[in-house]
């Protein structure tokens, strides 16, 4: 990724709670840029931090619990504490599409209204297992990744290629400016084992419950579909977007 000004937001993935923050300053392979404390934490548990981080080199900053509730964006279950953690593969979608050129070939999944977090740590997982491109989390309309989205993905979505944007209808419109061909995944049409796809293409997975939204689905290239036997009329989106990301590398390979 080039070197530019980049928010936050889309360069550390926010981890809270006693437990998961002592569980990243652990892991060697986890880049921890701070910690926060709340100033209401103290005795024990402050202790247990501090010397983690320092054992680290991680700086530790001090804030009202209040500021550190709203970092955290998770009031109930932060304890006072959270860590911002280096995601060296989060980047904002426009970012990506500049570095990634006009000739490159890509292979993106898009999560339009996805909204269980188990799914989308499952969708990242994976995405990052079959080595695609990105995955577009908008940052509406999706869940952020926080600890339940961590733990379905075993981990894996710290280093997923995550592209952020404001709305995925947003970044269908920027992919396909950038060459693209943006397709949705849904029922009653062509199959996407059979379907030429180019060589810069984006699948978007749909809500759990109703599928693609009106705003997406009308700037869609198409429709396509996963043939479904012995009854069944669709899989759960996790499950889809499995087997999509599995197709595409196919493709590639």
């Amino acid at each position: 990724m080039t070197d530019r000004a980049v928010s936050p937001k889309d360069r550390f993935i926010t981890v809270y709670g006693r437990k998961p923050v002592l569980e990243a300053l652990s892991d060697p392979d986890l880049e921890v840029d701070k910690i926060v404390l709340a100033d209401s934490v103290r005795g024990a548990g402050e202790r247990e931090i501090t010397a983690a981080a320092r054992g680290r080199g991680v700086p530790v900053q001090r804030a009202s619990a209040q500021r550190v509730k709203v970092l955290a964006g998770n009031g109930r279950h932060d304890q006072g504490v959270l860590a911002d953690v280096v995601a060296p593969r989060m980047a904002p979608l426009p970012v990506f599409l500049s570095d990634l050129g006009s000739r490159r070939p890509a292979s993106v999944l898009v999560l339009d209204a996805v909204t269980n977090p188990s799914n989308v740590g499952m969708i990242l997982r994976s995405a990052t297992a079959a080595g695609l491109d990105g995955v577009l989390l908008p940052r509406r309309g999706v869940p952020a990744i926080d600890p339940l989205v961590i733990k379905a993905s075993a981990g894996v979505a710290f280093a997923a290629p995550v592209l952020r944007c404001g709305t995925a209808a947003e970044g269908v419109d920027l992919m396909r400016d950038a060459g693209f061909s943006v397709f949705g995944l849904d029922t009653g049409s062509g199959s996407l084992l059979d379907a030429e796809l180019p060589h810069r293409v984006a699948l978007v997975l749909g809500n759990e419950t109703d599928g693609l939204t009106e705003d997406v689905r009308e700037r869609l290239d198409g429709i396509l579909s996963l043939p479904m036997y012995g009854g069944v009329e669709s899989l759960n989106v996790a499950s889809a977007g499995a087997v999509a990301a599995y197709e595409l590398l196919r493709r590639r390979d």
